[in-house]
């Protein structure tokens, strides 16, 4: 069950009061999900307001060959796909819990007519989508304008967790086979830009790198 002191440690409500949480609670459910779980599937409508509340969400779509292709992965207390539910379309994608987790599901309807009035929730989702527009506009420079080998440098470069993912989910981040990956980290390797500890890379010579992407 979903309680207040469970609302007061979302930051994105940390401003509300004690009546308006209660009304929030009023409309709110929390699900719990298991690790594989799906959360919602592309071209299902929506019905409600979605934030991760524990656990890792991954938003994917399957290509014609089956394969899944992994756009983005969210935290708590991240909202997801909120736009497909101010715009009333279906979900552009699917996603599914990659460990266990529980959302928060918002009424929509009755969260615009209480809620929406409220200046540090307006701009706080204004940031939220501002946050996803940022990243769309990274995923296309990062797929379309860069090469492979200027992809990953720019990736590991930008994301501190990068090089500690297993090779499959950093693959998955920047939509190669892990083969490729594995050779260009190699090649990082040999040229002396990053350092192999374990089964663990290290960045030594970052301006190497970011002259491969600028």
């Amino acid at each position: 069950m979903l309680c207040i002191e469970e609302l007061k440690k979302v930051s994105f409500f940390e401003n509300l009061d004690e009546k308006e949480l209660k009304l929030l609670l009023s409309i709110s459910r929390k699900r719990n999900f298991s690790q594989g779980e799906v959360v919602f599937y592309e071209k299902e409508m929506p019905r409600h307001l979605t934030m991760v509340l524990q656990g890792t969400i991954k938003i994917y779509k399957i290509d014609p060959k089956n394969n899944e292709i992994v756009l983005h992965r969210f935290i708590p207390s991240n909202f997801v796909a909120e736009m497909a539910v101010f715009e009333g379309i279906c979900y552009p994608a699917s996603a599914a819990f990659e460990t266990e987790g529980s959302v928060l599901e918002i009424d929509f309807e009755k969260f615009k007519q209480h809620f929406l009035k409220n200046e540090d929730i307006a701009l706080a989702l204004f940031r939220s989508l501002t946050q996803k527009i940022k990243y769309l506009d990274n995923v296309i420079n990062l797929n379309v304008i860069l090469d492979s080998t200027a992809r990953v440098a720019k990736y590991i470069c930008e994301n501190d967790d990068a090089l500690k993912m297993k090779n499959n989910q950093l693959a998955q981040y920047l939509h190669m086979t892990p083969e490729t990956l594995s050779r260009i980290l190699k090649k990082f390797v040999k040229l002396g830009f990053v350092k192999k500890s374990k089964n663990t890379f290290m960045i030594i010579d970052k301006e190497a790198l970011t002259i491969l992407y600028e």
